[in-house]
């Protein structure tokens, strides 16, 4: 995909899809500005370029009208901060208002749109909409990874319509990190899938048995595995539908000489709350009516040691209900033992990466994704429609 140092920037005015779909506290004050920061890079080398810089991008989830709570307001004075310069803001990403502060632009300023999911056009991918949004730029540059498997106005529908096309700097760096680890990793490459269902792993499962050496399998969706082995986990989440294909998958596993571990002990709990009973018994004694909700420190330390000797780490979902300090030790054990592997491990974004942050491991890790999704989306082999939208 050509990327943005491939093209003449300088004098253009340069609309670039970030992705600043923050956190915010109900005072309407950012708690996490890292989508923000991670986009400085970029728009430092475009203001030395002299490029009239444009910003667009969502935030949550509007329904397709002004919702004032998601405005982007208060992103353009973090980034205000971060950058040391002023943040031009418009009250809208199209119309006569958009144009007219676009027009003012001179080289080397900043402008941010206001909220792109304002209109429903963005998410519908209409071609109205696409056509008004590119018609603000001289080149499209995208930057945001974590909505690239979306096919969206901004996203795929706008490179119908701007001059040129191009890929920013996070998005090229994901995309040459995923595929340098999976495609042409040092190995033995190790995968940890985790997370609450298999069903939204399944097709990453199946695909990265094509690549990887070893498999790790923790979270809810284990049980489904540890179920299609004829373990009743009692109370703990089963996808009934899919044991037939959990067995599948680990006969797959098999068959081409994959390792694929499975919990062998959890912590089980008689209540999903904080405040619940818990035991750590093996997996197949969970007291009736109980649930799994971590995988247990047995399972932990096997799991640790089936990454000691790993040349790449992939790892995607948490290995338990993290976010309650109860159940958050597996994860926090995996996490201690791909810190310390000395592999190049690369971590998807969403709830491993918050996951990650709060066992403050993440400066222990080699890469964590900027998009949970989007990075799920190259794990089951598929193409992102953003980037195929730049080629």
């Amino acid at each position: 995909m050509k990327t943005v140092k491939e093209i003449e920037v300088t004098g253009k005015t340069v609309l670039v899809r970030a992705d600043y779909n923050v956190p915010v506290d109900e005072n309407g004050a950012i708690t996490d500005d890292n989508r923000i920061a991670v986009t400085i890079e970029l728009i430092d080398y475009l203001l030395k370029q002299r490029a009239k810089v444009v910003l667009a991008s969502h935030m949550g989830r509007p329904g397709g009208k002004r919702d004032n709570r998601f405005s982007l307001r208060p992103v353009a004075a973090r980034l205000a901060d971060l950058v040391q310069k002023k943040v031009e803001f418009v009250e809208d990403c199209i119309g006569d208002l958009a144009r007219e502060k676009v027009k003012a632009l001179e080289e080397g300023e900043i402008l941010l749109l206001e909220n792109l999911r304002f209109h429903k056009g963005e998410k519908s991918n209409d071609p109205q909409f696409a056509r008004e949004l590119a018609s603000l730029c001289d080149v499209y540059v995208n930057e945001a990874f974590a909505v690239s498997h979306r096919d969206q106005a901004s996203v795929t529908g706008i490179t119908e319509y701007a001059p040129v096309s191009a890929a920013g700097f996070v998005l090229e760096k994901e995309i040459r990190t995923y595929y340098d680890s999976v495609r042409n990793p040092k190995r033995p490459l190790v995968a940890i899938i985790g997370g609450a269902k298999v069903s939204g792993k399944l097709e990453a499962l199946r695909n990265m048995l094509n690549y990887v050496d070893r498999m790790i399998v923790g979270g809810a969706m284990a049980n489904t595995f540890l179920k299609s082995s004829g373990i009743d986990t009692r109370g703990s989440m089963v996808e009934e539908d899919l044991v037939d294909t959990a067995a599948g998958i680990m006969l797959t596993a098999e068959e081409l000489g994959i390792e694929l571990l499975l919990p062998t002990d959890l912590v089980a709990a008689d209540s999903f709350s904080r405040e619940a009973e818990s035991v750590k018994v093996p997996v197949d004694q969970i007291p009736s009516g109980w649930m799994g909700l971590d995988i247990g420190p047995e399972t932990a330390e096997r799991f640790a040691k089936a990454v000691e000797n790993a040349g790449t780490i992939v790892w995607n979902g948490p290995m338990g209900v993290f976010e309650m300090e109860p159940f958050m030790a597996g994860t926090r054990a995996v996490a201690e033992a791909v810190a310390g592997s000395g592999a190049f491990s690369i971590v998807g974004g969403g709830d491993t990466g918050l996951a990650v942050k709060m066992c403050g491991l993440s400066e222990g890790m080699s890469y964590i994704s900027t998009g949970g999704g989007a990075f799920l989306h190259l794990m089951e082999g598929k193409e992102l429609p953003g980037v195929k939208a730049l080629n």
